[in-house]
């Protein structure tokens, strides 16, 4: 590997409704040692025509099929949101798999995945419910949300998103023993500082946790202080105990 290489590879999994292109900024502030991939998964973006997943079972295999053979080097997962989860079954799968684990997964924004939900799924609401349900946690600019003809065409994938996540129930696995950092919004009605500390428990590694002020998507006005913790843990990762080699949906590059 030479000097101009990146260190690590980084894959950012999306919100419920999210693609690639939220995570996009994120490739030339953390270049040149951190390489960011976003996944975009079926039902969004270049994968429009695709019908989206609405269980983890069936996301994980294709997932792990199309991140294997991109693990020429060190990686890390992030995900936000249904993401977290995602990332969360990912790096278990690709354990399972025999193959290298993360060196680090980033989860944001959401429950400990043992952790019973706190509210009733979205995803049986009407639509005018579930759009309001939505728009509260402020993650849908409200110009998107005020368009008939954008709504009728982002709502089928968002909806097949909210069931992913609010149906998932941790898959049988190893337990990770690669290292953890949780990210909160203080003020996030989704998931409390409390449910995020939680994640420790899911890996025999280390773990971290911060919190930031914000909501739900406390890292759009966050992203400077949130890619500085990125930055560290990565930077530490050489130093820190690594799980060993255990056991893999669109990527763009």
């Amino acid at each position: 590997m030479t000097g101009t290489e990146p260190e690590v590879r980084l894959f950012c999994l999306p919100h419920a409704g999210g693609g690639g292109a939220f995570f996009h900024p994120w490739r030339a502030a953390l270049a040149p040692g951190i390489e960011v991939r976003p996944v975009v998964l079926p039902g969004r973006e270049s994968r429009i025509r695709e019908l989206p997943y609405v269980t983890m079972e069936q996301a994980i295999g294709p997932l792990a099929e199309l991140i294997a053979p991109q693990l020429d080097r060190p990686y890390a997962l992030f995900g936000h949101s249904m993401g977290a989860a995602v990332g969360y079954e990912l790096a278990r799968r690709l354990v399972a798999l025999g193959l290298p684990a993360p060196v680090r997964l980033f989860v944001s924004a959401r429950r400990a995945p043992h952790l019973p939900a706190r509210r009733a799924s979205y995803a049986r609401l009407d639509d005018a419910a579930f759009l309001a349900e939505v728009a509260r946690l402020n993650g849908t600019p409200s110009d998107v949300l005020e368009q008939p003809e954008l709504v009728r065409l982002f709502l089928p994938t968002l909806r097949a998103d909210f069931e992913l996540n609010d149906t998932y129930t941790p898959l049988p696995a190893p337990r990770l023993h690669c290292p953890v950092s949780a990210f909160a919004g203080r003020d996030d009605p989704e998931a409390d500082v409390h449910e995020l500390r939680a994640w420790a428990q899911v890996t025999a590694g280390p773990f971290r946790f911060r919190a930031f002020d914000g909501d739900h998507f406390y890292l759009k006005d966050q992203a400077v202080g949130l890619l500085d913790e990125i930055r560290t843990d990565l930077r530490l990762w050489p130093s820190t105990p690594m799980n060993l080699p255990m056991p893999i949906a669109g990527v763009s590059r």
